[in-house]
């Protein structure tokens, strides 16, 4: 199973394991991950899974959608390694993935 890593903005570090084929955002809400809110359950309408994903990995995940763009446009500071975690489907690639969460969700 791969194994996720989520950084809080403390600095505070988690790592799980996450079923392949499950969202980052599911892997996080399943293990109580703080800072992931996750408040429109995966469906994309709103950006309270909000992450910045680790430099080092942001060119190996599938390019985001228009509409993961737009709705990261509404989240609290978006950086260019911004995404949304119900976005990124867990695999063997991504295992080892770092994200942080923002200082707040919107």
């Amino acid at each position: 199973m791969p194994k996720i890593t989520y950084i809080d903005q403390k600095g505070i570090s988690q790592t799980f394991n996450v079923e392949n084929g499950l969202t980052v955002m599911e892997g996080a809400v399943q293990n109580n991950v703080p800072g992931i809110d996750a408040d429109c359950g995966g469906s994309m309408a709103c950006a309270t899974c909000h992450v910045y994903v680790e430099e080092s990995w942001f060119d190996k995940l599938p390019v985001p959608e228009d509409a993961e763009k737009d709705m990261i446009d509404m989240a609290y500071d978006p950086k260019k390694n911004s995404r949304l975690s119900c976005q990124i489907i867990v695999s063997d690639e991504i295992d080892g993935l770092t994200v942080t969460t923002p200082e707040k969700q919107t």
